[in-house]
């Protein structure tokens, strides 16, 4: 019980954690029972969201890509200690081929709700999921003027969470847990819509301007069709430099395979516990494999002279499912770095409030866009070869 009290010290104060032991974490899916599938369908009520009254963040995340651009679109709903809850609309969107000129907004939502669990809405955004078949979110937001969004995004065969419901437990008491962390993904879907980009109109007095006055000019009209999507909807229940050290994420899309990793190592105070789900579709979005059997390897590194951190050049991500012999691997040379992402500049400050003055916490996050080679293998034969787009992103936030 101590240990419960020391942790709920930490959430409100900042404080570092002690070093629980191996059963203070509860990886998903480590409660199934013997006969119990893996992992399984979405349902409407995994879609909603959870809005615990503690420390959290829920998103919403659609990674969108086409022949030409690149970006996503996020929703990011932050509530802290249970007393100030926000919600930010974040758009990032760039060329394939030159991830460093990208476009980046980011704006606090005004008047937000949660309708139905499933839907999200603010003064001029919403998100909104069709309730009857549950394949289909629609985008529309006009909250920065320089980036309008809509955007109809349709799942393609499958969705999928991991265990009884996609979460990872912290806590030494499982049935009471003081934190946690959660994913479910519709892996495949297919995008159409459009996005303006804006502006600032030239030789205006901006000094002397309210914001509801200053004027904009058009300067491109995105269209997608035809584009792919990966979409996951997450909860992080306690502060980010307790539930994780590491993260790497990738997003692998081609015309006929998706595949999809997300991958934590967790601080000390957790055991160094390595967390990782992945999982492989079709173009029909036929689950292939889900496994948590993953190894990803930082195949080649170079430090970062800015954060210090050591941050991979190339990189491979092998998924494995040992009962069928099979092997999924995708590796690939980290060329273009889209960003690196200096976290304590750009959150909130109640944010940075709670992470400042933690020794040893110093989160980036490098986002890259490659294109990458994968390759299955089954019974020690390769099967199949394959060339797809990947967005991935490798973050650090304290050393282990």
């Amino acid at each position: 019980m101590w240990k419960l009290v020391q942790s709920g010290l930490s959430v409100v104060a900042g404080t570092a954690e002690p070093e629980y032991g191996p059963d203070s974490i509860h990886p998903v899916a480590s409660d199934l029972k013997e006969g119990e599938p893996l992992y399984s369908d979405l349902t409407i009520e995994d879609l909603k969201y959870v809005s615990p009254n503690h420390t959290n963040v829920e998103t919403q995340t659609f990674y969108f890509e086409d022949t030409k651009h690149a970006g996503f679109a996020q929703v990011i709903h932050s509530n802290v200690i249970g007393l100030h809850t926000t919600a930010q609309f974040t758009f990032k969107i760039f060329e394939k081929e030159t991830p460093q000129d990208f476009i980046w907004t980011s704006t606090k939502l005004e008047n937000f709700s949660i309708e139905n669990g499933t839907d999200f809405k603010a003064d001029n955004l919403s998100i909104v999921l069709n309730k009857d078949k549950i394949n289909t979110y629609h985008i529309d937001s006009s909250v920065n003027k320089l980036t309008e969004v809509h955007l109809t995004v349709k799942r393609i065969g499958s969705s999928i969470k991991f265990g009884k419901d996609g979460t990872t437990y912290y806590g030494t008491e499982v049935d009471n847990p003081w934190g946690s962390m959660r994913h479910v993904f519709w892996p495949r879907c297919n995008v159409d819509g459009n996005i303006i980009l804006r502006e600032v109109k030239p030789e205006q007095d901006l000094d002397n301007l309210e914001p509801e006055e200053i004027e904009y000019v058009v300067k491109e009209n995105v269209t997608i069709k035809d584009g792919l999507t990966m979409y996951v909807m997450a909860l992080q229940g306690m502060k980010p430099h307790h539930a994780a050290a590491t993260w790497d994420f990738l997003n692998y899309q081609s015309d006929d395979y998706s595949v999809v990793l997300m991958e934590f190592t967790t601080p000390p105070a957790y055991n160094k516990t390595k967390v990782s789900i992945s999982m492989v579709v079709d173009k029909e979005g036929k689950i292939i494999l889900g496994t948590l059997d993953n190894d990803t390897k930082h195949l080649e590194t170079k430090v970062d002279e800015t954060s210090g951190w050591d941050i991979p050049s190339k990189i491979s991500y092998t998924l494995k499912d040992p009962e069928d012999d099979l092997n999924v691997e995708v590796v690939g040379e980290l060329k273009n770095l889209c960003e690196r992402v200096d976290v304590m500049a750009e959150i909130p400050q109640f944010v940075k409030s709670i992470v400042s003055g933690v020794a040893g916490t110093k989160p980036y996050i490098y986002q890259f866009s490659n294109t990458m080679k994968m390759t299955i293998t089954k019974n020690g034969k390769v099967e199949t070869t394959d060339s797809g787009y990947a967005y991935s992103e490798s973050t650090f936030i304290t050393a282990i």
